[in-house]
Protein backbone atom coordinates (compact mmCIF):
# COMPACT_ATOMS: atom_id res chain seq x y z
CA UNK A 1 0.00 0.00 0.00
CA UNK A 2 1.02 3.58 -0.63
CA UNK A 3 1.17 5.89 2.39
CA UNK A 4 -0.90 9.08 2.24
CA UNK A 5 0.82 12.45 2.30
CA UNK A 6 0.30 14.49 5.46
CA UNK A 7 1.58 17.84 4.18
CA UNK A 8 -0.18 21.22 4.39
CA UNK A 9 -1.42 20.92 0.81
CA UNK A 10 -2.75 17.36 1.15
CA UNK A 11 -6.26 16.82 -0.34
CA UNK A 12 -6.25 20.20 -2.09
CA UNK A 13 -6.51 19.15 -5.74
CA UNK A 14 -9.64 21.26 -6.39
CA UNK A 15 -9.24 24.01 -3.76
CA UNK A 16 -5.76 25.05 -4.84
CA UNK A 17 -6.11 24.99 -8.63
CA UNK A 18 -6.95 27.89 -10.89
CA UNK A 19 -9.22 27.82 -13.90
CA UNK A 20 -7.31 27.87 -17.21
CA UNK A 21 -8.02 31.56 -17.95
CA UNK A 22 -6.86 32.63 -14.48
CA UNK A 23 -3.54 30.77 -14.56
CA UNK A 24 -0.27 32.52 -13.78
CA UNK A 25 0.59 35.17 -11.25
CA UNK A 26 -2.10 37.34 -9.67
CA UNK A 27 -2.33 41.08 -10.33
CA UNK A 28 0.00 43.28 -8.27
CA UNK A 29 -2.95 45.19 -6.82
CA UNK A 30 -3.89 42.11 -4.77
CA UNK A 31 -0.62 42.26 -2.85
CA UNK A 32 -0.90 46.04 -2.41
CA UNK A 33 -4.35 46.13 -0.82
CA UNK A 34 -4.63 47.40 2.76
CA UNK A 35 -6.95 46.31 5.54
CA UNK A 36 -7.93 48.28 8.62
CA UNK A 37 -8.31 46.66 12.03
CA UNK A 38 -11.99 45.81 12.53
CA UNK A 39 -12.63 45.41 8.79
CA UNK A 40 -14.26 42.21 7.51
CA UNK A 41 -12.26 40.04 5.10
CA UNK A 42 -12.77 36.70 3.36
CA UNK A 43 -10.00 34.13 3.15
CA UNK A 44 -9.69 32.94 -0.46
CA UNK A 45 -6.45 31.03 -1.02
CA UNK A 46 -4.43 32.11 -4.07
CA UNK A 47 -2.50 28.99 -5.14
CA UNK A 48 0.07 30.97 -7.17
CA UNK A 49 1.43 32.59 -3.97
CA UNK A 50 2.84 30.12 -1.43
CA UNK A 51 3.95 32.59 1.24
CA UNK A 52 1.46 33.36 3.98
CA UNK A 53 -0.96 30.70 2.78
CA UNK A 54 -3.40 29.60 5.51
CA UNK A 55 -4.48 26.00 6.06
CA UNK A 56 -7.09 24.76 3.60
CA UNK A 57 -9.76 24.43 6.32
CA UNK A 58 -9.98 28.25 6.43
CA UNK A 59 -10.58 28.65 2.65
CA UNK A 60 -13.84 30.50 2.01
CA UNK A 61 -14.39 31.68 5.59
CA UNK A 62 -15.02 35.31 6.53
CA UNK A 63 -13.70 37.01 9.63
CA UNK A 64 -12.57 40.27 11.19
CA UNK A 65 -9.04 41.69 10.87
CA UNK A 66 -7.71 41.92 14.44
CA UNK A 67 -4.05 42.83 14.01
CA UNK A 68 -0.93 42.71 11.88
CA UNK A 69 2.41 40.92 11.93
CA UNK A 70 4.85 42.17 9.34
CA UNK A 71 3.07 42.08 5.97
CA UNK A 72 0.42 39.63 7.16
CA UNK A 73 -2.85 40.14 9.01
CA UNK A 74 -4.45 38.28 11.89
CA UNK A 75 -8.03 37.39 10.96
CA UNK A 76 -10.40 36.12 13.64
CA UNK A 77 -12.62 33.39 12.17
CA UNK A 78 -15.31 31.20 13.67
CA UNK A 79 -14.80 27.48 12.98
CA UNK A 80 -17.72 25.61 14.48
CA UNK A 81 -18.07 26.92 18.05
CA UNK A 82 -14.42 27.97 18.33
CA UNK A 83 -12.91 31.32 17.39
CA UNK A 84 -9.49 31.07 15.75
CA UNK A 85 -6.87 33.69 14.88
CA UNK A 86 -5.37 32.93 11.47
CA UNK A 87 -2.22 34.64 10.16
CA UNK A 88 -2.79 35.37 6.45
CA UNK A 89 -0.97 37.49 3.89
CA UNK A 90 -2.84 40.06 1.77
CA UNK A 91 -2.80 37.92 -1.39
CA UNK A 92 -5.15 35.42 0.25
CA UNK A 93 -7.65 38.02 1.55
CA UNK A 94 -10.57 39.77 -0.12
CA UNK A 95 -12.52 42.74 1.16
CA UNK A 96 -16.15 42.09 2.05
CA UNK A 97 -18.56 44.55 0.48
CA UNK A 98 -21.29 46.04 2.61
Amino acid sequence: MVKMSHGLRAKTRKIMTKHPRERGLSPVTKSLQRFEIGERASIVIDPSVHRGMPHRRFHGLTGVVVGTQGRAYYVEVRVGNATKKVLVRREHLRKVKG
